[in-house]
């Protein structure tokens, strides 16, 4: 899981610096642009010693490990097109380097991310064409929280 981490580090924060992102919004029914609701969220531990987050993104359920060394919230291919995202419609115009590898990604915007309870609108996110195992959630949903907190057994989020 450590060479996951590889693909905000080096590849997803070089890959998204130099140039503008030109996002595709995915777009969830009756959201208002811009805002974040209130509530806080935690998760525990598993049993890996990873935190695992089962998040609600525009209405639908995605796995994500807790990266906070990512830089972006990644989603495997997989994933975005369970959310309705049209992957092979996606300009993969940045490159990233996963644990299986260097990868292709698109930058995307999702309407909505929560975490039991802790919801944030219009997260930037990257589809990653393939090398991901498993979706990331990033620090372009954890930077924005107004704070995030580990102890020992639980990760805390607040909006």
């Amino acid at each position: 899981m450590a060479g996951v981490s590889a693909l905000v580090s080096a590849g997803v924060m070089s890959a998204m610096s130099p140039q503008p992102l030109r996002m595709a919004r995915l777009d969830a029914t009756g959201l208002s642009a811009g805002s974040a609701s209130l509530g806080s969220g935690a998760v525990s531990k598993g049993a890996d010693g990873h935190f695992w987050a089962d998040a609600d993104v525009n209405g639908q359920p995605v796995h994500f490990l807790v990266d906070t060394g990512a830089t972006a919230v990644a989603l495997t291919a997989s994933d975005a097109q369970r959310l309705g995202l049209k992957t092979a419609d996606l300009k993969y115009g940045y490159n990233v380097t996963t644990a299986g590898g260097s990868a292709r990604a698109a930058a995307v915007t999702l309407a909505s991310v929560s975490v039991n309870g802790a919801r944030l609108e219009n997260v930037q996110a990257l589809v990653v064409s393939d090398g991901l195992d498993v979706s990331l959630l990033g620090m372009s949903y954890l930077g924005r929280l107004t704070r995030f907190e580990a102890t020992r057994d639980t990760l805390r989020f607040e909006p």
